[in-house]
């Protein structure tokens, strides 16, 4: 999809489910590190991959029974210059290999009241979307706790990218460079096209895990960009 920010970021949506990866995906770089994670387990059984009756796919995670978040720009259609309709996106959650413990379709979403698509990049802050769904998809139990993203702190992204979108897969040790001037989270995970939506966890004082923002951008090499959550 469009991205009309900066030259070394770009969007991280998905596309079809048979799009071919490109020879150097963004995000990504020599020094990537990532890995299978066991979606089954805490924090990772927020995590869910958000499909579309178009053939494209995103990232997204619970957080509420019957709430999931997304990119907003996962959503938005280019050539017909609308968002999809809710009807036409559902969500597996736990996929892994054609394998899923549940399915639940959208019955409407909300887009963050800043995210304009005809500017990507200037509104990339607001790159959220939050998804109602027709059925419990999480326990309470299961759900991870808001956070706060602070320089240095490790941090973890997980989803289903681009060049391994049939299982979920991620950076489990990485960290937070800081905050640019627009409230987005800089991170060195690698992460890339399909990762887009996934929940960008970090590690607070207390040693829990906490979700502090939605990755939305990469850079032309190792890491990227989440937009923050509202607290």
């Amino acid at each position: 999809m469009k991205c009309a920010a900066a030259l070394l970021m770009v969007c991280l949506s998905g596309g079809g489910a048979m799009a071919a990866p490109a020879v150097a995906l963004p995000g990504l770089g020599p020094d990537s590190h990532r890995s299978v994670v066991d979606v089954n387990v805490a924090p990772w059984r927020i995590l869910g991959r958000v499909q579309t009756s178009l053939g494209g796919r995103c990232t997204g995670f619970a957080v509420a029974p019957t709430v999931m978040v997304t990119a907003a720009h996962c959503l938005w259609l280019p050539a017909t210059r609308h968002y999809i309709q809710p009807q036409d996106v559902h969500v597996l959650m736990g996929y892994v290999m054609g394998q899923y413990r549940l399915h639940a379709q959208v019955t409407h979403f909300v887009i963050a009241p800043g995210y304009d698509p005809d500017n990507e990049g200037g509104t990339a802050s607001e790159d959220r979307a939050t998804l109602v769904l027709d059925r419990p998809v999480i326990a309470l139990e299961d759900l991870v706790p808001y956070g706060e993203a602070r320089m240095g702190a490790p941090a973890m992204l997980v989803g289903y990218p681009q060049d391994r979108a049939e299982v979920p897969y991620g950076d489990t040790a990485c960290q937070i460079n800081g905050l640019a001037v627009n409230q987005l989270i800089h991170h060195d995970c690698s992460a890339t096209r399909g990762d887009s939506g996934g929940p960008l966890l970090v590690q607070q004082p207390d040693g829990q895990w906490g979700i502090v923002g939605v990755d939305v951008l990469a850079t032309s090499g190792r890491g990227g960009f989440a937009a923050p959550l509202p607290h």
